[in-house]
């Protein structure tokens, strides 16, 4: 082959990939509602700002003469592209060739997405559709070791497993994936699936059913009803457009690398504005409940609030927001599922979120109504003490600053992951706070004396409203339990003034260098 007919078959081979599996496999994969892959990076990225990475890999086909008459692509396309200016990897199965189940070209370059986040340290986000694996593995001669194996060559997921310690990383589900791509998936700070399209699942229906005799659809063994409960996804799309909107907002609120702080950006809401709402948001009647997201919408810059996982452990709220601009990690509670109290589910969910803090040096605010771990049968079957304890242990190892809003209750062991290392403490008027809710302490404190009562239920009334007077935030206030009592509609003004404190310290976190996260129970 000359100079110039090489020259001609690189362009060929270019021409070739963009192609994908074809037109009859395109139109097949729109047929079922989904867009291509090249579609998807296009979809996601900054206009015209896709570099692409080995566009030229994949099987060559050939006459007899050596001359190339046709190409398989690799099935995993790579490369740069910017979201909102920010460089980034992106990188996804192509489910038009071979279903996305990796081919040699496509695995190596899908295991090299994670090497190339880490070597530019820059966000990775991965579009993944496709199954389990290929039965030619990683050397594409018919080897099927172990899949972590690679020998002489250390683990395949040492890279997966350093790039969630130094970059941001963003996946979505956009059809079924299966196995290693699912893997992939929830190795990531923050996931999506589309509503009608996507499935998780470690295997697929077929293998249920040969292993367990079970038969179920893909979306009843991995659609987004049982992944949003399982805690294996964040968030729900509507359609494809939406997830990488989500992915485009999650990574806004975020540095590059674990070598920078997040992005400030300028904002028109202003630091002092007081919401007079805020002042009845709290009902008086204490047994009631209130919307929590709500309240955390009226202190926050407006229209910032981004939320994550809200099916898993329901009663504890995890979200980005920001402050006069500054992106802040969100952590509250919602009263409406158990009171608020910490299931394990929301152990687990408020470990990962506060860790994910950690790692991009986002400063913590805390909206607290934490009546404490959820007691019971089915709580002590789950274990709770075990995942409860450990987000203490988060909470109480944080280097990041903490500002946690005492807006109702705070009780228990379980209240103590809502307050970081050296955490500066606001109060509203309708705080409470002790080792038990008073429903709980009366119950403990006074049980004989109820059972013996003439009328034991106005008994235990009259006990729980006066233990609940005694438990005044005023009283607290005035042995310096708090930093500040304040007007709920101080909120706003106090917590930024607390953050624009706090600029030297946010300044240091990123010299203090990667973080290291210690055994947990």
């Amino acid at each position: 082959m000359n100079w110039d007919d090489r020259i001609e078959e690189i362009h060929r081979r270019r021409e070739m990939a963009k192609a994908q599996g074809g037109p009859e496999a395109v139109a097949k994969q729109h047929a079922k509602g989904r867009l291509s892959l090249r579609e998807r990076i296009d979809s996601l990225l900054d206009d015209g700002s896709f570099a692409e990475l080995g566009r030229g890999a994949g099987v060559a086909e050939r006459d007899e003469d050596g001359n190339l008459t046709g190409l398989t692509p690799a099935n995993f396309i790579l490369g740069f592209g910017r979201i909102g200016g920010q460089t980034c990897v992106v990188g996804g199965e192509d489910f038009t060739v071979r279903g996305g189940s990796p081919n040699p070209a496509g695995l190596r370059k899908s295991v090299y997405s994670e090497e190339v986040a880490l070597e530019y340290r820059v966000p990775l986000v991965r579009l993944h559709e496709g199954g389990g694996g290929s039965v030619t593995g990683s050397g594409g001669k018919g080897s099927s070791g172990p899949i972590g194996e690679s020998v002489g060559h250390g683990h395949r997921f040492n890279s997966v497993a350093r790039t969630l310690g130094t970059v941001p990383v963003a996946s979505a589900a956009l059809g079924p994936v299966a196995g290693l791509p699912a893997a992939r998936l929830v190795a990531s700070h923050f996931t999506v699936m589309t509503r009608e399209t996507a499935q998780v699942l470690i295997a697929g229906p077929a293998v249920v059913e040969r292993a367990l005799g079970v038969k179920m659809t893909k979306e009843e063994l991995g659609g987004p009803e049982v992944h949003l409960k399982s805690g294996a996804v964040d968030n729900v799309a509507e359609d494809e457009e939406d997830a990488f909107r989500q992915i485009r907002r999650f990574l806004s609120y975020l540095p590059p690398n674990i070598d920078h702080l997040p992005p400030v950006v300028s904002c028109a809401d202003p630091v002092d504005r007081c919401d007079d709402r805020l002042a009845g948001i709290v009902p008086k009647d204490r047994r009631k409940a209130y919307d929590q997201r709500k309240l955390i919408g009226m202190v926050v810059d407006e229209d910032s609030f981004f939320e994550m996982g809200r099916q898993y452990g329901p009663g504890q709220i995890v979200g980005l927001a920001r402050m006069n601009g500054h992106a802040v990690g969100i952590f509250g509670n919602d009263c409406r599922f158990y009171a608020g109290a910490m299931t394990a589910e929301g152990a687990r969910k408020a470990r990962r979120f506060i860790e994910f803090c950690e790692t991009f040096h986002l400063p913590i605010l805390a909206f607290v109504d934490e009546p404490g771990f959820m007691i019971g049968p089915e709580s002590e079957k789950a274990g709770t003490i075990r995942p409860g304890t450990a987000a203490v242990l988060a909470a109480a190892s944080c280097r990041v600053p903490w500002c946690s809003i005492l807006i109702k209750k705070s009780y228990g062991v379980a209240a103590a992951a809502h307050y970081g290392n050296h955490a500066h403490v606001l109060a509203w008027p309708s705080a409470e706070s002790g080792p038990l809710p008073v429903e709980g302490g009366v119950a403990v404190a006074f049980g004989r004396e109820i059972a013996a009562a003439d009328d034991p239920e106005a008994m235990r009334r009259d006990l729980e409203e006066r233990m609940a007077e005694r438990q005044s935030p005023f009283a607290r206030a005035e042995s310096f339990a708090y930093h500040e009592l304040i007007d709920p509609r101080e909120t706003r003004p106090m917590v930024c003034q607390w953050l624009d404190l706090n600029t030297h310290r946010i300044a240091q976190l990123p010299t203090l260098g990667p973080r290291t996260f210690p055994t947990r129970p």
